[in-house]
C-alpha cells in the first residue's frame, strides 16, 4: 500500500503542484502525492507546468482547497510556502507535519527568462530536498 503525502501552500498553483508532480513521477511506486491550498488560485501556473515538462513530467493538476482532504489520513503533510514571506497553512488532520519552505517563483520580477529560471530553481531544490525528506517516514 502506498504512503500518502499532502503538499500545502496558500494558492496551490506553483510550489505545491510541482512537489505533487515530482513525487508522483519519481516516487510513485511507494508514494501518492496530493496538493492543496488555503486560498486556491483556481489554476496551475503555466510556468510550473513548463518547467515540469522540461524534466519529462506531464502534470495535469487542479488548484484545490485544503478542505477536500480533511478526512484523508496522510503519512506526511508538508507545507511548502516560504514562512519568511508568507503565512503557511496549518494542517489539523492526521499525518506527520513538516515545513519545508520554498520561495514563490510566481512572485519573481523580471523578464520571462528570469521568472522561468526562478521556477527551475524551485523545482530543482524540491527534488533535492523533498525526496530525501519522504525517505525518513516509517
Amino acid at each position: 500500500m502506498k504512503k500518502k503525502v499532502l503538499f500545502l501552500c496558500t494558492g496551490n498553483s506553483c510550489r505545491s503542484q510541482m512537489a505533487e508532480a515530482i513525487i508522483n513521477d519519481q516516487l510513485g511506486e511507494t508514494w501518492q502525492a496530493f496538493s492543496a491550498g488555503t486560498k486556491p488560485a483556481g489554476y496551475v501556473h503555466p510556468m510550473a507546468l513548463a518547467v515540469l515538462g522540461e524534466i519529462g513530467i506531464h502534470h495535469v493538476g487542479r488548484s484545490k482547497l485544503v478542505d477536500e482532504f480533511r478526512n484523508v489520513d496522510f503519512d506526511m503533510v508538508v507545507t511548502v510556502c516560504d514562512s519568511a514571506a508568507e503565512e503557511c497553512p496549518v494542517w489539523l488532520g492526521k499525518g506527520k507535519k513538516k515545513h519545508h519552505g520554498f520561495p514563490d517563483p510566481a512572485k519573481t520580477e523580471g523578464t520571462e527568462d528570469q521568472v522561468m529560471q526562478s521556477f527551475r530553481l524551485v523545482r530543482d531544490d524540491m527534488e533535492r530536498k523533498i525526496i530525501p525528506l519522504l525517505s525518513t517516514v516509517d
